[in-house]
């Protein structure tokens, strides 16, 4: 069965046609699609049960002025396995600002535009960027701390804004992390513009239970945290907002020379409890995993280094949003010791790398493996195989699409019946930037060399996007 929803009629203009996030594989969806029955080549497993469900930004009207990729309306895609089949969906999140832009009365704009300072979310909040399955469902995020929204993980419906019992005091930032030992979700949320930042501690029950505040030299734009059995790990990295871009309302963004900071907080703790650690000064996007060995806490993480491209003309005022987006990261592990306050830190390789998975129900206790997607050295950010690294030797085990064919940040699947920390699957959109279509790939997660065990056709191109989860079958919400 097919059914499909048409987007309003859109005009063509030179600022889509030159920025590179709006063409090719980055190309926005066109119709909401859903097929109760996919073609699939080769096998979907059986004990594979569930739903692997990734966000991403598509505009639902065809941009009209500046436009950064961050600045899509939030898509969901998904791909449910049951009985060795599959069922794709994809469904816009019906935010409070898409609803704003459908009726015509949206007063904030993307980041390329000025901030809107008159409201609590200076930015359009697109809920595009992050998933996270949370007491039956799925809760979408953005990057900038926004509202988060709950979405059926099976049928990709909007269930509305979560402020968790009433409790909620401010945002959540995309990224925070569930403990699927106890049920228990951990966030962080920023200040653009004031020195502080907070996290907060909901429980299975959805009802929050800790909410802390912690004060900062000045405002910080951190993007991940990490998360252990005892501790949240708050990032405090010297990238933030230029003097300029903040007297001008605009996202203008410059390195400080000083040195990165790690802030161990107790989970349920207080929040001026916090422990700093001082590391080498650098970015970082997103983290695999955190723990506690010993004295000490240690979070894998995937460190940025310079990409060294020059803004590419072609891409007119788009230029510079092309050459930042090029992630260039390395994987990197750092021991914090609690009772001593050193640090130390280890490269695992020199491959360039990023959006690293982990089996979530090793969330904040020690594992061993990470799978990330491997990063060509290109003007756009592209996926174009993934890494499957043991994080105590280092060892890598790689898969690489085909030729012209670039992925999704995955998920691992962990297979019915199982406790083994890599006894699963890995599975991860594609789209082929040549003929457009799209699939879904199956890995066996011990293997992944190997190549697919199964492939899924999917009726529509599903464009390249953010980050992904896994829902278990047997804990989505009826």
């Amino acid at each position: 069965m097919n059914e499909t929803v048409p987007m309003d009629s859109v005009q063509s203009a030179s600022l889509v046609e030159i920025n590179p996030y709006l063409n090719g594989i980055f190309k926005p969806a066109t119709q909401e699609t859903t097929v109760v029955d996919c073609k699939v080549v080769g096998e979907v497993p059986r004990d594979l049960f569930g739903a692997y469900c990734r966000n991403g930004p598509n505009p639902v009207h065809e941009p009209t002025n500046l436009h950064h990729w961050f600045d899509g309306d939030g898509m969901i895609h998904s791909i449910y396995f049951e009985n060795g089949k599959a069922e794709y969906r994809n469904a816009y999140i019906r935010t409070d600002d898409y609803k704003a832009e459908l009726a015509g009365t949206l007063d904030a704009g993307g980041v390329l535009l000025p901030a809107n300072r008159n409201r609590d979310l200076v930015y359009k909040d697109t809920a595009n960027t992050d998933l996270v399955f949370h007491n039956g469902s799925l809760m979408a995020l953005w990057y900038i701390s926004g509202k988060p929204v709950r979405v059926d993980a099976r049928t990709l419906k909007t269930i509305g804004n979560e402020n968790f019992g009433g409790k909620l005091p401010r945002h959540v930032s995309a990224h925070g992390k569930v403990d699927t030992r106890n049920g228990e979700f951990a966030f962080f949320d920023y200040a653009l513009y004031e020195p502080w930042m907070t996290y907060g501690i909901v429980d299975k029950n959805n009802e929050l239970k800790n909410f802390q505040r912690v004060e900062l030299a000045g405002p910080r734009l951190p993007h991940d945290m990490g998360l252990t059995e005892n501790y949240v790990i708050l990032h405090d990295l010297p990238v933030v907002f230029s003097e300029a871009g903040l007297r001008k309302n605009l996202w203008r963004i410059e390195q400080h020379d000083r040195p990165a900071r790690f802030g161990v907080a107790p989970r349920n703790g207080n929040g001026a409890d916090i422990k700093w650690f001082e590391a080498e000064p650098c970015y970082i996007y997103h983290v695999a995993n955190s723990w506690e060995e010993g004295d000490e806490v240690v979070m894998h993480a995937c460190k940025m280094i310079p990409n060294n491209l020059r803004p590419n003309p072609a891409y007119g005022p788009y230029a510079p949003m092309a050459a930042v987006l090029a992630l260039h990261a390395v994987p990197v592990e750092w021991r914090m010791n609690m009772k001593t306050g050193t640090i130390k830190s280890r490269q695992l390789d020199d491959k360039l790398g990023e959006f690293p998975v982990i089996n979530n129900e090793f969330t904040g206790r020690k594992s061993r493996y990470s799978y990330n997607v491997s990063l060509p050295n290109s003007e756009t950010l592209k996926f174009d195989g993934i890494y499957k690294y043991d994080l105590g030797t280092g060892a890598c085990q790689t898969y690489k699409y085909a030729k012209g064919v670039f992925g999704s940040e995955p998920a691992f699947a962990q297979r019915v019946g199982t406790t083994g920390e890599d006894d699963g699957y890995v599975v991860s959109f594609t789209v082929n930037e040549n003929t457009g279509n799209s699939e879904v790939e199956i890995l066996n997660a011990r293997d992944i060399a190997a190549g697919p065990i199964g492939r899924v056709i999917l009726p529509c191109r599903v464009p390249a996007g953010f980050h992904a989860t896994w829902a278990p079958g047997a804990q989505i919400s009826a």
